[in-house]
């Protein structure tokens, strides 16, 4: 079983705050899902677990199996074993789908241990004939021209095909119709086991229909102020958040710059 544990974060973006002491420990064989409203740290949350550098961690501790993530470049997090399914996917013109990815495996193996030209289209082929995408999707440049959706079965062939062991799926399930929204439940689903773990980062219960998470985190004003099983994702879609602040006795704030 790996780890992945995040103990007082604080992050600031721009020399504002909005992070504000967040602690989240993560199993393989686990999906935990965040919620909670617009402007609380959500996506800062995911950024600062995979490095971006607008995100400064002020404070706290970030851990892989007890490696410091925190010292880790972007793309050592990324061999490490960190995945991040973006809210709005990068377009890279000049790449393809599957230049892309077959780059992106071999960068996590041993030089002279490169996955085979045969070995990976027989994987890419069953991945994409499984997640219901178009066969010239392979070839198109990465992500350019792709409709949302598009986008974001995109993410989860990627998940797949490079089998992190942790995933942070921001908003994957933004703009998806109801189809596109059961393929990428069924991408995700597919992971799941003792080699994979997820955080997943939805506003929606309708997500959580198709995916049932192992435990469910309300952020508020830069925290995680309730944890619980998935009946919480349920009794937020039918209340809201209002009653979670009432029982805490948190007050309204103004709501601080999340990009």
């Amino acid at each position: 079983m790996a780890t992945l544990e995040i103990k007082d974060l604080y992050v600031e973006i721009e020399g504002k705050k909005i992070l504000k002491g967040v602690d989240l420990t993560i199993n393989t064989n686990e999906i935990h899902a965040i919620m909670g409203p617009n402007g609380t740290g959500k996506s800062t949350l995911a950024q600062a677990i995979m490095g971006h550098p607008k995100y400064v961690v002020t404070s706290g501790t970030i851990t892989l199996d007890g490696e410091d993530v925190l010292e880790m470049a972007v793309d050592e997090r990324a061999r490490a074993g960190i995945f991040l399914g973006m809210q709005y996917p990068s377009e890279i013109t000049g790449v393809t789908n599957a230049d892309f990815l077959r780059s992106a495996i071999n960068a996590k193996r041993e030089e002279g241990d490169e996955i085979s030209l045969m070995k990976f289209i027989r994987e890419l082929d069953s991945k994409m004939e499984f997640l219901e995408m178009d066969e010239d999707m392979a070839t198109r440049y990465l992500n350019e021209g792709f409709s949302g959706g598009e986008k974001k079965r995109n993410e989860i062939l990627q998940l797949t095909m490079l089998k992190p062991k942790f995933a942070v799926l921001d908003e994957i399930d933004s703009g998806l119709d109801i189809d596109a929204l059961k393929v990428v439940s069924k991408g995700i689903n597919d992971m799941r086991g003792e080699e994979f773990g997820c955080l997943i980062i939805t506003h929606y219960q309708r997500l959580l229909d198709y995916i049932t998470p192992d435990k469910v985190h309300v952020m508020m004003q830069g925290k995680v102020v309730k944890s619980g099983g998935a009946e919480l994702a349920h009794k937020l879609e039918e209340q809201g958040y209002d009653w979670i602040k009432e029982e805490l006795g948190i007050e309204d704030e103004t709501v601080e710059l999340e990009v």
